[in-house]
């Protein structure tokens, strides 16, 4: 994991980042990432797996299903094609 130091950090900016952290119940130092995290993360992220399951939710797709297409898929891996 990186690590970055911040240098000549004025003291009330600092006092600012502790009272903040303790107004979330955070160290300072988890209050600094938490705005670094937020700062760089791109507002409208996809997120592939949450996108799927509300896609698969939307269309009927249940447990039960995936359970019966898991029972169903071939165990046996398949044989290469051959070019020649």
């Amino acid at each position: 994991m990186a690590a970055v130091t911040i240098r000549n950090l004025s003291e009330e900016a600092h006092r600012a980042l502790k009272q903040r952290a303790a107004r979330h119940n955070r160290s300072t130092e988890a209050e600094i990432r938490a705005i670094l995290d937020a700062a760089v993360r791109p507002e409208k992220r996809l997120r592939i797996g949450s996108t799927l399951a509300e896609r698969s939710r939307k269309a009927g797709v249940s447990n039960a299903d995936v359970e019966a297409l898991e029972q169903a898929r071939d165990s046996c891996a398949a044989d290469p094609i051959a070019f020649e």
